[in-house]
């Protein structure tokens, strides 16, 4: 989900409007993390951002697929080229949400690699500042769509909600799956470091 929202401020705009297609939410149930789209809902890329980062909704991640690739397919390769450009050399991803699939893997380092990237201050400085702002929020109240009433999503994550106070937390995005267990990227900053 790091590099899904990495692609999504390098790809996109997060004022873009995104129609949710029926194969984002295709698979999508109660057992995962999701944030309840629905066919044809017309919401923002910021909203499907946060949706991702805070809730860590699968169907958000394919959503974002979507409309960044055109389909989850293309997508994945675009992750693929996108984390190789950057040099993480063990990794293999076969989804944009993380979801377990025998062929999709990565390592603590090529985690790393990549949230590295998506803290660069480089040409896309405004973007990447979007990314951590994003990565970073504890709660997020997003407005009502064509589809469904407001939202509001809070962080379970305890560097994001105040269960542990971490001095200069820059973004920290956690996870699980059944297989994987969990996963946490974190990145802070002290004295210039």
């Amino acid at each position: 989900k790091v590099l899904t929202g990495l692609l999504a401020v390098e790809n996109g705009n997060l004022s873009d409007t995104v129609t949710v297609g029926e194969t984002a939410i295709a698979g999508i149930d109660g057992s995962v993390s999701y944030m309840a789209l629905h066919p044809g809902e017309e919401i923002s890329l910021e909203g499907l951002m946060y949706g991702l980062a805070i809730e860590s909704a699968n169907d958000a991640a394919n959503a974002i697929a979507e409309h960044i690739s055109g389909s989850i397919s293309s997508f994945r390769d675009l992750m693929n080229s996108r984390a190789a450009r950057a040099g993480a050399k063990n990794s293999h991803f076969e989804n944009p949400n993380g979801l377990h699939s025998e062929n999709h893997y990565t390592t603590a380092r090529d985690l790393s690699i990549i949230a590295q990237e998506a803290l660069k201050s480089e040409t896309f400085r405004v973007r990447y500042d979007d990314f951590n702002k994003i990565f970073s929020t504890e709660k997020y109240s997003l407005g009502r769509t064509n589809l469904h009433e407001a939202r509001k999503f809070n962080s379970a994550n305890w560097f994001l909600n105040g269960a542990l106070n971490y001095d200069g937390l820059v973004m920290s995005k956690t996870g699980w799956t059944e297989e994987a267990l969990h996963t946490m990227v974190t990145c802070a900053e002290r004295n210039g470091v």
